[in-house]
């Protein structure tokens, strides 16, 4: 076949770097042997005009080539289902016989009344779901796509029409392009003629930045969160098919072997089926035939637990399919050396695509037993909601209606029904407005997957944990949220069907005085910063008052935001303008002030004792060096993405040269910061010059230490105790107690304190997977937040951490000269999931300059009566 003049070109690029060491493989390396293709379906290397395994299969050659065969096929249909950040499309084929396409919507109709049980076993054909590219670094999780859609738009013969005529299958390509992309530019950018397989090349190391998305998120963890566009494409796509197997692929250590689920038997979440597993082992078994009879390592049923349910193998397990990990040991170069030989990106590439045939075969060879299963599943969901104890859950966000509209938003994204509140309902955590509150009922098809999100875990089978332990959204939310006992409702007091969709504040009046907003809507930061950054003067209050607006009294509480007309350098107009702005894009209701006066004695507009001007914050976000790409993005992403905030990203080995004159705050994320004497000693003038740093997790632990000069103190030993003895097997299990994999802890918070301002409830749930603990400062008023004596709500944590952590500090601020440094414990937006934790982080910027150290000495608690 001629080639086009850019597939010539990428060719003559290719031989650049080719060599005889290559291992560059032909398309029949990927074909499956016996198996007849239609030579009129061109192969990859005629298309791009390289080989796989001749060099990194580039972004552009994947999609210009997947697209390719979606044309020349009548098997394959290509839907672009989302963008990523970058813009980049994601992918979503669907793949059966021509006469299944003809009457696709029929089939999927007809698969989900059969899996609610309205529809005959053989009302449509099984559905297979195959997840490829979820991680950028993970080569072959995305090259898979090319021999893996070739086969099903090439081969011939009856067996492949059997298997098309029975099966639809849906598979995206990728899910992650914006890391594919990252991956494709680190490998072509140490690329050498001679290939280098020692794995200390710089070539083979890529894991975090390539591995995550553009702001640094593994979408792995995001099938359940859904703070991310690609995981709310991918979520979206699934949930319309709820498939009934899916193949999820990755690639882990190069040193490793093939790997396989089912994982550990012990570590289930408690709401998976277990006929789910034996399921899973069948098809197992397929995968162990093909790796047999060609004498390849793999592993199964070990190290991979399916406990947290937003992984791309164990979400499906909640909404009635099987999951399925896939690992291979990656040759992220495209080929390195192992502890077992030479590891090829082309040989995991083969046997990525041959293990998707063997799901897809194996689902084929159990099709009665996967109907069954999945018709059972969600009988059994209807027959748990009806002896539930709870016949729906309640919740509301006083003050932040977004913030529950946000979550309502997550709900329907996972196909969970959700209401408004037809009327006001009062349960054992509060009340629960009409208008302003949605219940969940428990009686719907998604009922484990709610479960999942509602209810606590706090004891388990066994504590090892892949990843985090708890994931009780509601508490993650900060949200009220009760379960309506059964009995408590007939019916329920459902409204219309809720979608959440975000809602602009009514306009203002125009202000013959000024305006004001409260700060506890979730975008009052986002409003904050545009009055700033147009160079408004904007004063916090520091105490509750009640406002004269022209509508008449509104109460407002600590962290209200008030913008005089008087000394701006812009017009009335201008300020009214943006104001409307502000209640159109960010949905924050502005007041309009009639009058300087409060109904408050002492605490008129113009009070300099209770309103505080506050300045424009410039942040610098540190990365690199130590610190975690993944921790480092969520700042990122909350800052950037949610308040439209103007971040400046430095390697930390960068900061000492930066004139932070310029710079009001320094953002020091988790991971193990690295940076020597001379930037901590500039920093250290910069705070006391009146910057302030926050810091997070190890980054809060190296400013203890570095900024701070305070010493971690010794673990405490008990003395003439016997040296402890155990069994090496128990190892992993007992190192287990000592971890904290990610739990939600309770906290007290001082919503007085400008670090609690916007909270309306002194409790607050937060994120906790350190074990380390804030050192408590000398100031009794400089921990607004501290962990309480009982703390876990959600999670494992083991009693010692209990014991070593309860009511220790959550977060502090110290003053050091004119400025502050503010530590938190753990990530306030971990995984962008805890809206109710990141008013803290947002709190932190914008108050700073209002946190006043306390000048009295206070030797015991009695001298504060």
């Amino acid at each position: 076949m001629i080639k086009t003049w850019r597939a010539a070109l990428t060719a003559l690029t290719a031989i650049a770097f080719a060599t005889p060491a290559a291992l560059a493989e032909p398309a029949s390396f990927f074909q499956v042997e016996g198996v007849e293709y239609d030579p009129a379906v061109t192969v990859f290397e005629d298309h791009a005009g390289y080989e796989i395994g001749e060099r990194v299969v580039g972004y552009e050659d994947l999609l210009g080539y997947v697209r390719y065969l979606a044309q020349a096929s009548d098997r394959l249909i290509v839907n672009e289902i989302g963008r990523s950040h970058q813009g980049r499309p994601i992918l979503k084929f669907t793949i059966t016989s021509p006469e299944n396409h003809a009457r696709l919507d029929e089939i999927r109709a007809a698969h989900l009344a059969r899996l609610r049980g309205d529809a005959p076993a053989d009302a449509a054909p099984i559905v297979v779901w195959i997840n490829y590219g979820v991680h950028g670094a993970e080569t072959s999780s995305m090259d898979a796509a090319i021999p893996f859609l070739h086969h099903f738009a090439a081969a011939r013969g009856e067996e492949i029409e059997e298997t098309l005529a029975n099966t639809v299958i849906l598979a995206t390509v990728t899910h992650n392009p914006d890391g594919h992309a990252r991956r494709i530019d680190h490998v072509e950018r140490f690329s050498s003629r001679v290939p280098v397989t020692d794995p200390a090349h710089e070539i083979h190391n890529l894991w975090g930045l390539a591995r995550v998305n553009h702001y640094g998120f593994d979408l792995n963890r995001q099938w359940l969160l859904l703070t991310q566009p690609e995981a709310v494409a991918i979520t979206t796509a699934w949930q319309s098919w709820k498939p009934m197997v899916t193949g999820d692929y990755h690639e882990m250590g190069h040193n490793s072997p093939y790997y396989f689920h089912p994982g550990v038997e012990t570590r289930r979440n408690p709401l998976i089926n277990v006929r789910a597993r034996e399921l899973t082992y069948e098809i197992a078994r397929r995968h162990a035939a093909f790796m047999d009879s060609e004498a390849r390592l793999y592993a199964t049923q070990e190290v991979f637990d399916n406990f947290y349910i937003g992984k791309g193998s164990t979400y499906p397990q909640l909404s009635g399919s099987l999951g399925i990990l896939f690992e291979a040991g990656a040759a992220r170069g495209g080929q390195i050396m192992s502890e077992h030989g030479l590891v090829t990106n082309a040989d995991n590439v083969r046997t990525q695509f041959r293990t998707a045939l063997t799901t897809v075969q194996g689902a084929l060879d159990i099709r009665d037993d996967l109907i069954a299963f999945q018709r059972d599943f969600f009988a059994e969901n209807a027959r748990q909601a009806a002896r539930a104890n709870a016949q729906a859950w309640v919740f509301t966000a006083p003050g932040d209606p977004e913030r529950a509209r946000r979550f309502v938003r997550l709900l329907r994204t996972h196909d969970i029904e959700v209401y408004a509140a037809a009327r006001d309902i009062r349960a054992s955590r509060g009340a629960y407005r009409a208008g302003e509150s949605f219940i969940v009922p428990a009686r719907q098809l998604q009922h484990r997957l709610i479960r999942g999100i509602f209810e606590r875990f706090t004891e388990f089978e066994e504590n090892v944990f892949y990843d985090v332990s708890g994931w009780t959204l509601p508490l993650a939310y900060n949200l009220q949220y009760d379960a309506l006992p059964g009995g408590m409702f007939s019916p329920l007091p459902l409204g219309d069907l809720a979608e959440g969709a975000f809602q602009s504040a009514p306009a203002p009046d125009r202000a013959p005085y000024g305006y004001v907003f409260d700060w506890s809507h979730t975008f009052a930061p986002r409003a904050l910063n545009r009055v700033l950054e147009a160079g408004l003067m904007a004063r916090a209050a520091r105490e509750p008052f009640t406002l004269v607006t022209t509508q008449g009294d509104r109460e407002f509480g600590r962290g209200s935001v008030f913008v005089p007309l008087a000394r701006q350098d812009q017009t009335p107009s201008q300020i009214h303008a943006l104001m409307e702005t502000i209640a159109r894009e960010d949905g924050v209701p502005v007041a309009a002030a009639a009058t300087g006066l409060t109904r408050n004695i002492g605490r008129d507009l113009g009070a300099w004792t209770v309103f505080r001007t506050l300045t424009a914050p410039k942040v610098v976000i540190a990365f690199d060096d130590g610190i975690s790409w993944n921790d480092a993005g969520e700042m990122w992403w909350t800052l950037d993405h949610q308040h439209e905030m103007a971040v400046l990203l430095v390697p930390a080995s960068r900061l000492a040269r930066l004139d932070w004159t310029n710079y009001t705050h320094l953002i020091l994320p988790g991971g193990n910061p690295s940076m020597d004497d001379a930037t901590k000693d500039i920093l250290s003038r910069w705070v006391r010059s009146g910057g302030t740093v926050i810091g997070a997790r190890q980054g809060a632990q190296w400013a203890e230490r570095r900024l701070l000069d305070i010493e971690a103190p010794e673990p405490a030993r008990p003395e003439n105790d016997s040296p402890l003895r155990l069994d090496f097997n128990q190892m992993q299990v007992r190192d287990a107690e000592h971890i904290l994999a990610g739990a939600i802890f309770e906290t007290d918070l001082d919503v007085t304190h400008p670090i609690g301002w916007g909270y309306g409830a002194r409790k607050l749930p937060v994120n906790r997977n350190t074990a380390f603990t804030l050192t408590r400062p000398d100031d009794p008023f400089a921990t607004p937040v501290q962990y309480a004596q009982n703390p876990l709500l959600s999670g494992y944590a083991s009693r010692h951490r209990l014991e070593e952590i309860a009511g220790t500090p959550a977060v502090t601020v110290r003053r050091q000269g004119r400025g502050s440094v503010i530590l938190f414990a753990d990530n306030p937006v971990f995984r962008a999931t805890y809206p109710g934790t990141e008013r803290l982080l947002m709190n932190a910027i914008f108050f700073s300059s209002v946190m006043d150290g306390s000048r009295g000495l206070y030797e015991d608690e009695a001298e504060l009566n």
